[in-house]
């Protein structure tokens, strides 16, 4: 049996949460078990078991491989339309890559995720773009494909946009999402924005971690079997200072570990709002990232409600 993990198999959340709370967190960990011990052991219907075991058949024959065209295409960079952005990525967005915007409220990163829609439609690429709050709808999309000179008036013609607001219209998404992208294979940008909002019904630690390692596993894949570029956008969260004394002290944090997000292609990027139309943008994490360095940074101007 393989590495592979189980939260990225094709089975319930509730028979995902079980194999996590378990310990079970690898194909190769149900390599001693049946599935009437697994039954046992997770106070589970035998059928449920034995669907798992199927998964894990049927998983073998899906390699997590990388094509020619992805290797040959992973160099290759794609403006944000945003320049203080594209300079702190070191020249822009890289095929098979994921770039998640944090901030604050107000801040104006679903606008940034939007606004870098454009430079894929004027490549002629296709575009999923998945709402999860509202932030950025099909008029808003429409506004910022048509003004400037490089107007794209049917550019909305190549985005396919989605909306989702709960923890199982998500979980559903993902498992459908390579299977997406492989009938659409023109697709080179998936943004999700506001992915935080139907996580927020999950206050169970355990049942957060397994359905971000079905984040982490679905993006991952996709990433390398595509070459497909994610975006991602975030808010912080609060969280109390422990040992300090009233008035209680908080501070803001990012919504995911670093761990969560695929390895070896994440830049994590946050915007600081200094001033209302200024701010500072800070790499706080990368493929390349070296503890205790310098965190890089570039200012930005916001012009028209458009980080620029």
């Amino acid at each position: 049996m393989s590495g592979r993990s189980l939260s990225t198999l094709s089975l319930p959340l509730s028979t995902l949460s079980a194999l996590a709370s378990a310990g079970y967190e690898t194909v190769r960990d149900l390599s001693s078990s049946t599935p009437e011990q697994l039954s046992k052991d997770l106070n589970l219907p035998l059928p449920a078991s034995q669907a798992v075991f199927s998964a894990t058949r049927a998983s073998a024959v899906l390699p997590l491989t990388q094509s020619a065209a992805a290797m040959m295409g992973a160099t290759k960079r794609y403006s944000t339309s945003c320049a203080p952005l594209d300079k702190l990525l070191g020249g822009g967005i890289r095929c098979g890559s994921v770039l998640e915007l944090m901030g604050p409220a107000g801040c104006g990163k679903e606008l940034l995720a939007a606004n870098a829609v454009k430079t894929f439609v004027e490549a002629n690429q296709e575009v999923l773009f998945v709402d999860m709050q509202n932030m950025a709808p099909p008029a808003t999309i429409r506004r910022i494909l048509s003004d400037g000179p490089t107007a794209q008036a049917d550019g909305l013609d190549l985005v396919h946009y989605q909306t989702l607001h709960t923890l199982t219209e998500l979980v559903v998404f993902l498992r459908n999402l390579c299977d997406y992208l492989k009938a659409h294979s023109n697709i080179a940008l998936l943004v999700l924005n506001s992915l935080e909002f139907p996580l927020q019904s999950v206050l169970n630690y355990k049942d957060r971690a397994a359905i971000m390692d079905i984040v982490k596993e679905t993006l991952a894949r996709a990433c390398q079997d595509m070459n497909l570029i994610v975006i991602i956008t975030s808010h912080l969260h609060s969280k109390q200072v422990p040992g300090t004394e009233e008035p209680t002290k908080w501070i803001m944090i990012p919504a995911y570990y670093d761990n969560q997000l695929p390895k070896g292609r994440t830049y994590r990027v946050l915007i600081v709002p200094q001033w209302k139309t200024s701010g500072v943008m800070r790499l706080l994490f990368s493929p390349t990232h070296v503890p205790n360095r310098p965190v890089p940074e570039e200012p930005y101007q916001k012009i028209g409600g458009m980080i620029q």
